[in-house]
């Protein structure tokens, strides 16, 4: 079954049992409180890369593109090999992989501790072990791949924080991992929720994260 009519299909169920859209993208119900310790915002704009994964990466993607000082977010694969870094192949969830995004930031305009309170707070909902909303699967999991030691510092310190304060009801399971090698999706993947605001899965998945990101952080949030 493809994608497309897989998320249908568990629609028409959600919607039969008349259960309420998902949420899953805000857990603790408001903006969580910003990382104690983070990178200083640059003195000049540049160019810096975070890479996270949490769910279908149609709905992360979306988030971040609408970030202020996110220059771009392109949904992929990494965790596991180029040979099987492909739509169809990934979804066995068998291939290590799981669908992530790359952001591309300027680090003078939004710090990584700024994305990852955003990823934490609406992107995704950080206490679910392989499974997101419908979507369920390693390839689902939640992730951030450090491309350095201070990323490493600010995310396992982030996690930490967030579990003593016990900002959610269970446990935080995200894993922080080394980078791997990112593999841009296929083309029909990306820009999704953008491209097909009228999808049934981008209706009731999607957009709900993306306007949680407007309420919650208004100091972040780019219209565009």
């Amino acid at each position: 079954m493809s994608k497309f009519s897989a998320h249908v299909f568990l629609l028409l169920l959600v919607l039969i049992a008349s259960t309420v859209a998902c949420t899953a993208g805000n857990a603790a119900g408001f903006a969580i409180p910003g990382p104690v310790q983070d990178a200083a915002k640059a003195a000049k704009s540049g160019e810096q890369t975070a890479i996270v994964a949490g769910g279908c990466f149609w709905g992360i993607q979306a988030v971040f593109q609408h970030v202020k000082g996110v220059k771009s977010a392109i949904s992929g694969y990494s965790g596991g090999e180029a040979q099987t870094a492909q739509y169809e192949i990934v979804s066995s969830g068998e291939t290590g992989h799981a669908e992530s995004v790359k952001i591309t930031y300027d680090p003078a305009q939004v710090t990584y501790g700024e994305l990852l309170r955003v990823f934490f707070s609406v992107a995704h909902d950080p206490t679910q072990l392989n499974r997101q909303g419908p979507d369920e699967g390693t390839q689902y999991r939640s992730m951030i791949f450090y491309g350095n030691d201070e990323q490493k510092k600010i995310a396992e310190a982030y996690i930490v924080q967030l579990d003593k304060a016990k900002i959610f009801p269970r446990a935080i399971v995200t894993q922080v991992v080394p980078l791997k090698p990112f593999y841009p999706a296929e083309d029909y993947h990306q820009n999704y929720a953008t491209l097909h605001p009228d999808q049934p899965y981008i209706i009731y998945n999607d957009a709900p994260k993306v306007e949680h990101l407007r309420q919650e952080f208004p100091e972040l949030y780019a219209g565009k």
